[in-house]
């Protein structure tokens, strides 16, 4: 358990606060592409500000005030001819990467992008989606982060036709082998959890022990400050923001990327859009109607009984701890590692940045930051005496037949 004071510093993100300091030396999604138009202003709400997103004189995308009603809802977004773009503010520069758009909320240089395959893999393999939970942001990224979560909270009681599986997480094989990822995690619920500190943040490796010697071994990673990266299937691994609308909300930005053939859009952005409403990107299942909770279901076919997208397992999860986590009553225990690892550099990064150290701040050296690849993230079954070698070389197969230059010598 930690203080109130500290959950706070960890949690707060408004101008000035420590959390909000630290976020905004660090690019943000604030907007998906296909929410963009023509020149257009468009509402973005983020790190507790109100702003319109434009293009300038030049071309260039740019972030700056919008005039609000003080009773305007966190979530409200207007029509473009409803924006009013407020003079002599602060002008934030935004870039568009594969699908989002990223801002750079300070006004001082901003980081390099690191190397990493969402960014530099070819637009036609990179999909782009968001959802908003209503919580904040440092819960729905501890969720991310926690390897043994996945056994019970996304346990699924019988395996789906593997043919159906496209587009979808914990329904793919586990690469090389034809066990379903959804057995592994029902049968093997206790694994063994090591945390790597890394140059851009954590390697978190679940080890499943099977029968014969074997192991099943899941490599995920935390993207300092509050990102993810974690394999989707065989072929797509998931790049994951928790962004920061305001204290009590926020987004969850994804960028899925495919080592294999181009990724079917339409058939993912449709697969979405059954469990999300716009213009907002709001789950249709949320605690209105009990995330659609069925008895039946819960019997039969899933440890929730919510239905068989995993987004809104975690979303009950996180949204179920309150707008922000009482952290003053928890006890974190051994499965809990990485969460307890990541707490520590964000507090380290919290007080470098109070000694005006930005130096120290993780992937804030642009010399090295180019430098940074990947990360390695999939699921293998191994021989238990090798499995960091054959997780390794699975991953190096991989890159070695994509289409796009996914190699990381």
């Amino acid at each position: 358990m930690i203080s109130q004071e500290l959950n706070d510093k960890i949690t707060r993100v408004g101008s000035g606060t420590p959390a909000g300091n630290l976020l905004r030396h660090y690019w943000q999604p604030a907007a998906l592409v296909e929410e963009l138009h023509a020149s257009l202003p468009v509402a973005v709400n983020l790190l507790g500000e109100r702003l319109a997103l434009f293009r300038n004189d030049l071309g260039h995308w740019v972030l700056t005030a919008r005039k609000t009603r003080s009773d305007e809802p966190i979530v409200y977004y207007p029509n473009a001819d409803q924006i009013q773009i407020l003079d002599d503010r602060p002008i934030y520069p935004a870039v568009e990467k594969n699908g989002v758009i990223f801002a750079y909320l300070n006004d001082s240089d901003p980081p390099d992008f690191p190397n990493f395959d969402c960014f530099r893999a070819d637009e036609s393999h990179v999909f782009a989606f968001k959802g908003l939970w209503e919580c904040n942001w440092l819960q729905a990224l501890e969720i991310g982060i926690d390897p043994a979560h996945a056994s019970f909270l996304h346990r699924f009681l019988s395996d789906e036709n593997a043919e159906d599986h496209y587009g979808k997480q914990f329904r793919d094989k586990v690469i090389q082998t034809n066990i379903p990822i959804t057995h592994v995690l029902r049968e093997y619920h206790c694994p063994e959890i090591d945390v790597e500190e890394t140059n851009y943040g954590l390697k978190i490796t679940a080890l499943r022990h099977m029968n014969n010697g074997t192991t099943h071994v899941r490599i995920t990673n935390q993207i300092f400050p509050e990102a993810i990266c974690i394999p989707l299937s065989q072929e797509m691994t998931i790049t994951q923001w928790h962004v920061p609308i305001d204290d009590e909300n926020c987004y969850w930005y994804a960028m899925f990327t495919s080592f294999g053939e181009p990724i079917n859009k339409q058939l993912m952005h449709a697969q979405r859009l059954k469990e999300h409403e716009l213009p907002t990107y709001a789950p249709k299942k949320n605690r209105l109607n009990n995330y659609g909770y069925d008895p039946l279901e819960q019997k039969t076919q899933t440890y929730t009984g919510m239905g068989m997208d995993i987004n809104v397992h975690d979303q009950w999860a996180v949204e179920g701890m309150g707008a922000i986590q009482d952290r003053t009553r928890e006890h974190l225990g051994r499965s809990d590692k990485a969460i307890i690892r990541y707490r520590r550099i964000l507090r380290k990064a919290i007080k470098a940045l109070e000694m005006g150290d930005r130096t120290a701040l993780p992937m804030h050296n642009n010399d090295q930051i180019k430098s940074i690849v990947g990360p390695l993230s999939n699921d293998t079954i191994a021989l238990t005496d090798d499995w960091s070698g054959v997780s390794h070389r699975a991953d190096l197969k991989r890159r070695a037949a994509c289409s796009w230059d996914a190699s990381i010598l």
